[in-house]
Formats: structure tokens, sequence, C-alpha cells
């Protein structure tokens, strides 16, 4: 097979044309898939030819099909140069021959070029020979203008193994390409295609876009598993089969919440989400800190202002409730008390039980970025997937924030503790306390019962005392079983100005959607006068 590809193969010297405006080719595959190709071009008298060849052809799937040409050498009058997109040649009268290499002709088993194409004159006649290192199994040779289907005038194997071809009066700009098909495996490929410089090919798959993509699933798996492992390490820690034993008395003889825990995070730090219950045993807990007093059985005044010992949550509480020195029950029940949603979660937050949420506000603003980098990039160099796979990445960011446990180990801790205080509660006996500790541990644990659902058997603990311990927050001789009342009366004033306000939003959007409908109609009114 050599013997013949080297018998077959054209000379250096290429037969010189014999009609004038006319070109003689030859053509030659190396074996590391190279095209070599000489050119002799006759032009007459009088005349100069221009050529130019588009390196860049498009290819399907909004790809372009990229040649390399090189090693150009010119032999006659004129000039040749390879562009950035194009490969032209100038000629003046005579005989020239141009010699050149070509990259990227070879796509699978078959090797394309453009053998005559972009000239600004016409070709009387053109011939070609084409050797390569094995005999070809087929041949295609289309000639005319861009985009026809025209066959050439002759494209033909001779015996040798040696491809011809041959076309006569090629118009200026008309185009003579050449496809021959190779045995599997006779030389490497290597053709090169890229997105086509269009929006659509912005958005092509290519290798770096691959990778790109098996970069995101793959973080998209070890985020998944992240999140998995993060779940249950929290619920392994916040419900322990059985919760752990709290002292309600500190060595020093003084209330103790586990880590300091407030009795308005218990909904939050438990369940996930505050409600009536924790607003009320936060407001509870301001007045037995002697910062709120209690008359009449439902009126609150101001005690004490606010102070640097409250919290900001605390303190958004104490100014919702009593903008003013007193109020009542009834006109709590009547408004709607607004604390700062956040307000409560970023205490949570200063104090390490739970997370910033860094991540999902990150993500957020990671898919503006990407939508906005899409949009550049398809406008520009291409590539636009990158920007799809950073919104998609924002997105999932947002997801995991989401799909994370809010609390962190410290918080599913102190839930864990809280669960225990819950369980002291609901069996505490008062006779375990010491006379002079009752008072103060009957009040102190007062909204932690009432946050966590304990207050039925706490009170009942301390109201069966021959002598129960006074209510020192409250106006009057009291027993505990009417400040468990008060506590009760104040959750379902709360519960009741929430259902309410809940109810006004409904009502409201109905309303709002009947006069849309009325306006709606009354133009369809006036018209039908």
């Amino acid at each position: 097979m050599l013997a013949l590809f080297l018998a077959a193969a054209p000379a250096d010297q290429p037969p010189l044309p014999t009609v004038p405006q006319s070109a003689e080719i030859e053509l030659k595959v190396q074996r590391d898939g190279s095209l070599s190709v000489v050119e002799a071009i006759s032009v007459p008298d009088g005349v100069t030819m221009d050529r130019r060849v588009p390196l860049r052809v498009p290819a399907p799937h909004h790809r372009e099909r990229v040649y390399g040409v090189r090693d150009v050498v010119l032999e006659g009058s004129g000039t040749a140069s390879v562009g950035q997109d194009a490969f032209t040649v100038h000629l003046t009268a005579g005989t020239s021959i141009v010699r050149y290499t070509v990259d990227g002709a070879v796509a699978g088993n078959r090797v394309t070029w453009e053998l005559a194409g972009g000239w600004s004159t016409d070709l009387k006649f053109v011939r070609a020979s084409f050797a390569a290192p094995g005999i070809p199994t087929a041949v295609d040779c289309l000639a005319g203008p861009p985009d026809s289907d025209f066959r050439c005038g002759a494209a033909q194997i001779d015996h040798a193994g040696l491809t011809r071809f041959s076309q006569q009066n090629l118009a200026a700009g008309q185009r003579m390409t050449t496809t021959v098909e190779l045995p599997a495996g006779t030389v490497p490929e290597n053709v090169e295609l890229v997105p086509a410089k269009t929006i659509a090919g912005a958005f092509v798959l290519t290798a770096p876009v691959g990778w790109a993509w098996a970069g995101f699933g793959a973080l998209l798996l070890l985020a998944a598993a992240f999140v998995v492992f993060a779940r249950r390490r929290d619920a392994t820690v916040a419900n322990p089969g059985t919760p752990p034993k709290a002292e309600l008395v500190s060595a020093s003889g003084e209330f103790a919440s586990p880590a300091g825990v407030l009795p308005g995070h218990a909904g939050l730090l438990l369940f996930g989400r505050p409600g009536p219950a924790d607003l009320a045993a936060t407001v509870l807990d301001l007045a037995v800190r002697n910062y709120l007093w209690v008359s009449d059985g439902s009126r609150l005044t101001r005690r004490n202002p606010a102070d640097e010992h409250l919290t900001p949550f605390e303190r958004a509480v104490f100014e919702a409730v009593l903008p003013e020195e007193t109020v009542t029950l009834a006109e709590l029940r009547q408004r709607h008390v607004d604390v700062p949603p956040g307000t409560l979660h970023a205490d949570l937050v200063r104090r390490g039980w739970f997370a910033a949420r860094w991540l999902g506000r990150a993500g957020t603003r990671v898919v503006f970025y990407g939508a906005f980098l899409t949009v550049l990039l398809a406008l520009t160099v291409g590539y636009a997937q990158l920007g799809v796979i950073l919104v998609l990445a924002g997105g999932a960011a947002v997801a995991v924030s989401a799909a994370l446990p809010a609390r962190r180990r410290a918080g599913a801790e102190v839930a864990r503790r809280l669960r225990g205080v819950a369980g002291a509660l609901a069996s505490v006996r008062a006779k375990d306390f010491d006379k002079p500790q009752r008072e103060l541990v009957f009040s102190r644990a007062l909204p932690y019962a009432l946050a966590l659902g304990e207050l039925g058997p706490w009170v009942a603990a301390f109201d069966g005392l021959e002598h129960p311990p006074p209510v020192y927050w409250h106006d009057g001789d009291i027993a505990p079983d009417q400040a468990g009342s008060f506590a009760v009366a104040l959750a379902g004033t709360f519960a009741g100005a929430r259902r309410a306000r809940l109810r006004s939003l409904v009502s409201g959007k109905q309303g709002q959607n009947t006069v849309s409908h009325s306006r709606a109609g009354t133009p369809g009114t006036a018209g039908s006068s």
C-alpha cells in the first residue's frame, strides 16, 4: 500500500495549465492527516485574479468547521496570506504555483476541501488529482453556486488508486468542493468543530461546557449527601429517645434555663416557627422580670423601661405590646402586634444556635450574575451554557439553604435540653423546692411552661400547696391557678388577634377581586348602552 501511495503521489512540480485562466491542482493526504495542496494557476495578461477561501464554514447543529492553512509558499507573481478567518490569494499575469498545507480536512474517514472557490474571475477549466495512503472507497464532488448540489464534470478513481476531478467553466464566486472517503483508520481524524457565532451556537455543548456540567452534577450529589447527613444529625441530636434530665434550680438557688434560652425561643428552636404561645410567653416573661405589671386581671402597664438586659427581640415585643403606658387584653385582641419576624431569628443566629442563611442569599445573587453572564456570553464569545450552569448553581444553593436544618449543632443541643425542661415541668413536685425558692421558681418557670405546653401540670403542682407561692408580678393576692388562667388568656389574645388578621386579609383579597370584577364589567355595560 505504501508503494502504491508513493507511486500515485503527485510530483513536487504539478502539471502546468494549458488553458489561460485555469488551474491544475494536486492534493495528497499525509499519514498524520494533514492535506498537502499544490495549485498551478494561469492568469492571462492584463488580468488579476483574487481568491478568498473562508476557513470557517457552516456545519450541522449550530456549529462551524474550522480549517487551518499553514506553510504557504507562492512561486510566481502575486501574494498569498492566511488571516484569522480566511486564506487569500492575489495573482497577476503569468502562471503561479501556490503550495500550502491544510489542517482539519479529515472528519472520520472523509477528507473534504474546496479545490476552487471564492475566485474573483471565471475559471475556464479546473483539473485536480487526489492521493492518499489508501485507495478511496467513494468520492463526491460538487460544483456551482454555494449551497447548490450540482455535480462536477468528472470525479473518478482510476486503476492505480489515484482520484481525479475536473470541471469546466466555473463562474466567479462559484465553488468546487471535493469529499473523498478513505478506508477506516487510514489517517487520523483532525476535524475541528466550534460553535457557530450565533445565539444558537452560543449554547452548543462543547468540551469545556461538558466538563462544567459534570462538575455541576458532582457538586449536586455532594450537596444532596450533605443535606441528608445534616438533617439526620439534627434529628438525632434534637430528638433523643429519652430527653436529658433538667434541673430548674442552679446550685446557687437561682432559676436556671439551659444555655440562657428564653421562653420566646422555644417555638423556633423546637418546631422551626414561632407561634402566639411564644409571643405570649415573652410578654409573660417580661412581667415576671418586672418590666410589666399586671392589674385587674387583664391590664398590662409599663413597670420599668426597656434596658440593656433585653434582647432586640424582647425590646421589639415590649414596644409592640405597650407602645403607650398601659393596654388591656381586649385592646390587644383588636390590633395585630407586629414584631419583625427577622428579629427573633437574628437573636438565635447571634447566639450561635441558628445558621445565618448566607448560602441562600449568595445563591440568589449568583442566579442574577448567571443570568447576566448567559446574555453576555451569548452575545460575545459563546459558551453561554456556562451562564446557565451558574444560574442553576445559584438555584441549587438556594434550595440547599432551604433544605438544610436551620438549627446548628449547638441549637439542636439546646432544643434537646428544652425537651428535658418540658419533662421536668410536667413531672415537677412543688415539695421538691424549699419554701423560699417556690416563689421565684414558680413565676420564672411559668413562661417556659406556657411555651412548652406544660402549663397545666406546672400550675397544678403549686396550686395544691397549703401555702402556694405569691405571684409578685400581679396586682392583688392571686393563686397559681389564677396566674395560669392569665397566661392562657394572654396566649388566647394573641391567637385571636392572629386569626382576626388572617380573616381580614382573606376578606380583603376577596373584596379586591369583587371590585376588579365589577370594574371589568363596567365598560361592557357602557358599550352595550
